[in-house]
């Protein structure tokens, strides 16, 4: 149902944050009077995922955390469920990754900025556990590379900024945002370009242009003079006619021409836009349409 990012330096805040969020939100969708789609509120942090502070120590540990994160996002994303992402954050290429996985299963996003001065961040950090502490090179490497949200930009927004003496959170507001704004559609940059079904086509989009081209290439040999010629494709025993030109058809030529074909189609199963209605990409087809490519452009 809705993804909420919260962001901050390190050691500003942001789990406080998140619970007061979370025991809010909780409230507000057991309220007898909401009747709606959400009934979960869900909270993934680097503690619940077993990630320690030390991993932000060295980039070589770092990555691979960022993907168990996103790895853990992506799992939990539901139409059912509000996800509240209690992480440091920091990096705006990240917060734009998570949001086109929400925007890819239709859901609603908002960032939470919690708003703690360096130098509390630092008093605070000193006062923690060990294992939930910051070393004091990290924390300044990772206050010097923080990204700030901006409202500006459709991945941080709408943004609620929150300050480190407010006593509360803008609840309310929050729960506009993510049960009453607009639900982006998916975009052909957040959609899945290899389903199973789309696989299977590029495969047979790539094996019989190939096949083809080379009968053609045969063809057009054994018959200099041009005309009608029929293309056998395959094994199988589906066969195409093509009209050949009266002069002898290169290799290259025909490299040429199957690499600008399947470029074409490619692009357009894997966006899944092409034409309307169903499209088949079955071999017979493919060989086809491929036979009225060449034919055109072998003048």
């Amino acid at each position: 149902m809705a993804l909420i990012t919260i962001a901050g330096f390190p050691s500003s805040g942001k789990s406080t944050r998140a619970q007061q969020l979370s025991a809010f939100l909780y409230e507000k969708i057991h309220d007898n009077e909401y009747n709606g789609p959400i009934k979960h509120v869900s909270i993934i942090s680097d503690d619940s995922l077993g990630l320690s502070r030390q991993c932000y120590d060295d980039s070589k540990l770092e990555k691979p955390a960022r993907g168990a994160l996103f790895t853990a996002i992506q799992r939990q994303l539901a139409s059912d469920t509000i996800l509240i992402i209690d992480s440091l954050n920091y990096i705006k290429g990240f917060r734009y990754q998570i949001y086109c996985a929400a925007r890819e299963m239709k859901l609603r996003t908002c960032t939470v900025f919690v708003v703690a001065s360096p130098d509390l961040c630092r008093e605070w950090n000193s006062h923690r556990q060990d294992n939930h502490a910051y070393s004091q090179k990290t924390l300044e490497n990772l206050l010097v590379r923080f990204e700030e949200p901006s409202s500006m930009v459709r991945w941080d927004a709408p943004l609620f900024t929150v300050m480190w003496d407010d006593q509360d959170i803008p609840g309310a507001q929050i729960w506009e945002a993510i049960t009453k704004g607009n639900v982006k559609p998916p975009n052909s940059g957040t959609l899945a370009v290899c389903r199973e079904s789309s696989c299977d086509a590029l495969h047979v989009l790539e094996q019989t242009t190939t096949t083809m081209a080379s009968a053609i290439v045969s063809a057009s040999g054994a018959q200099p003079t041009g005309g009608l010629s029929i293309i056998p494709v395959g094994s199988s025993v589906i066969k195409v006619s093509i009209t050949l030109p009266p002069r002898s058809i290169t290799v290259a030529e025909l490299q040429r021409l199957k690499r600008q074909f399947v470029s074409i189609h490619k692009k357009a199963i894997t966006l899944g836009t092409t034409e309307r209605g169903a499209v088949d990409w079955g071999e017979e087809n493919v060989a086809k349409k491929f036979s009225e490519y060449v034919e055109e452009h072998l003048r």
